[in-house]
This record gives C-alpha cells, structure tokens and sequence, in this order.
C-alpha cells in the first residue's frame, strides 16, 4: 500500500540505518561519508523517492516549503500570464508564495523544472504540460501525497485533477457561427504539434460544426502553425488555393495574431475571421475581432482552489473541471461570403 506522505530525510536514514546528518552529508557533498555508505544512501532516496530541500537544508527534518509551483509552455503568452494571475491571487490569501518558470514547450525542461521544484519540498504543483509530456514520473509524488494539478491541458499517463477550458464546445460554437453567416469554406489555422490536446480538441469542434452543417471536411483547409509568422504563411497559401476559403477559424492567440495582419496586407476585408482567445486591442480593429473567449483568469483560480482542497484534506478521486467560453461578436466573424 502506497504511503499517505511524502518521504523525509528521517525516513531514508532509518532505511539505512544511518543517522540523519549522514544522509545529509551525502546529498550535499558537504563531509567525509564511506563510499558503501554514500552509495546505499543514494539507492534508498532512489527507492523512497525523496526529494532533498534545497531551500532550506537546516530546517528541521520533513517540514514543506511554503511555495506553490506553476509551470507554463511560453511566459511571453499573455494566455499563461493571466492564468498565473489567477493562481497567485488564491495563494496569496493563504499565505503560500507562487513559483513560476517555463518549459519552452520542452517536455525533458518541464521535467527538469519539475524535478527542481520537487527538490525545494513545494507544497503543491500546477503544471501546464508541455507538448509530448508523460507524467509517469510524477506517480510517486502523487501517491506520497503531493497535491498536483493540470492546467489548460490533463496529464499523460497519471490520474491527476485537470483543470481546461471547453475547448470542442468553443470551438463548435465559433465554426458554426460562420456557417450562420453564410459561409461554406471555412480554413482552420491551429497550432503544432497535432497531438497537442487543446489543438486536437478545437480541431474535433470544428469538424463537429461541419458535420452539423452537412459540410464536407477538406483536409487542404487545416493547417498548423505555431505563432504568427507562421499562420501569416498559412493564409497566404490558403488564398492561393484555386477555391479559397471564404472565412477562417484561428485555433489560438498566436494564430490570430498572424491571421489578421496577413489579411490586411492582402487588402481582404471580405473574409470572415473567429479567432479562440481574445486579445488586447480586439475590440478595436477594423472590423473588431470575433473571438472565442477563454476565462484564464478562472482557471487558474479553479485550479489554485483544487490545490488547496487537496492540502486542507480532500482525498477524492482525481477530477477534471471544464471552465466555460464564450463566443464574443465584435465584427471580424459577422462578414458575410463574397457574392458569387
């Protein structure tokens, strides 16, 4: 049976039968230790999992940092930033000080983040994965008790609570709001990889809006595209095709970003654009951008308040809560198709 804690120092010197100071001594280098001591030292933390407190190696033994870590794929994304906002916020209140740092989308630096952070004996984990991630390696933290929650996308291969947006329903509602508006061509423009959850979910909606629509799927109308260089390429290829789309459905904040500056330059006002995310300044283009709005703000709150439900004792079942979106008509996704 898995045990209810997270391993100590305490418990790694009595599974060798050493002293605490040994142990000590052996993770941080800092004394004369037998070579057959240091390496049955090193086993039993291998063993146990223990997670050596590299904030505070003098406090007394087993005692938690009081510290909450999140990590983000981009913190230039104003996505993440507003998530991080949220979380913080709850924290704060309880007296806990948020950790911040990215995974460049990178899963071995989200591991090795992660494992940073582990080290510092957090009181609990909020992680956004990275593309790719398997969180296998973090089985043994949630079993010893550390509260661990996903952002924006669910773990891999670990039952762990979650927290996303609606991202099907959301992307559903902003592709059949252009099929209201008369159009029939409809590009998707999401980010890469294809596995990635929330671009496999927006696709899903989308294609789910298409099949209410009786329109048929044409694959030459997807494309992926990572920031907004990128989707600015992908428009530029999509108004060549011998029938382009007549309306676009931008799967992210990055891909509106390359989306709307790309049809100015182009001098076409007459295609149709819903972009998932807002943006600053949205409101404020010509015509205003429609957009499927997330609540990042909410989500991270969501989760900081699962984080702390789980410190304050609830063992249930690992969940995932879905925070609501909402489709915002400003302009951009109301234009009607270009007249045969």
């Amino acid at each position: 049976m898995a045990s209810t804690r997270r391993p100590t120092l305490a418990d790694v010197a009595e599974r060798v039968g050493v002293s605490a100071k040994t142990v000590s001594r052996v993770l941080n280098e800092d004394g004369p230790v037998s070579e057959a001591t240091r390496t049955k030292v090193l086993a039993v933390v291998e063993e146990l999992g223990f997670r050596p407190n590299l904030m505070a190696r003098n406090m007394r033994v087993g005692s938690r940092d009081s510290t909450i870590g999140l990590v983000v794929p981009e913190l230039g994304n104003p996505f993440f930033g507003t998530v991080a906002g949220g979380v913080e916020d709850v924290v704060r209140d309880r007296g806990l000080t948020l950790l911040m740092g990215s995974s460049g989308e990178h899963q071995p630096l989200e591991h090795s983040l992660v494992t940073t952070f582990l080290a510092r004996r957090i009181s609990g984990l909020l992680v956004v994965p990275a593309a790719g991630s398997d969180h296998r390696y973090l089985r043994r933290e949630r079993e010893s008790g550390l509260p661990v929650v996903f952002l924006d996308r669910p773990a891999t291969g670990l039952a762990a609570d979650a927290v996303v947006s609606a991202n099907e329903d959301g992307a559903r509602m902003g592709v059949a709001h252009l099929v209201a508006h008369g159009h029939r061509r409809i590009a998707f423009i999401g980010d890469r990889p294809a596995t990635l959850y929330t671009r496999k979910m927006r696709l899903r909606g989308y294609r789910a809006a298409l099949v209410e629509a009786g329109l048929p799927y044409d694959p030459s109308l997807v494309v992926a595209a990572h920031d907004p260089y990128a989707a600015g390429v992908a428009v530029r290829r999509l108004l060549a095709l011998a029938t382009p789309p007549t309306a676009v459905f931008a799967a992210n904040n990055f891909a509106s970003l390359g989306v709307v500056p790309a049809l100015a330059e182009a001098g076409r006002r007459d295609v149709a654009l819903v972009g998932f995310d807002d943006l600053p300044l949205a409101a404020v283009l010509e015509p205003g951008l429609t957009v499927v709005a997330q609540n990042p703000a909410a989500m991270g709150t969501a989760a900081a308040e699962q984080i702390l439900a789980r410190l304050s004792g609830d063992r249930s079942a690992a969940r995932t809560r879905t925070v609501p979106v909402a489709l915002v008509a400003r302009g951009s996704g109301e234009l009607p198709p270009p007249s045969a």
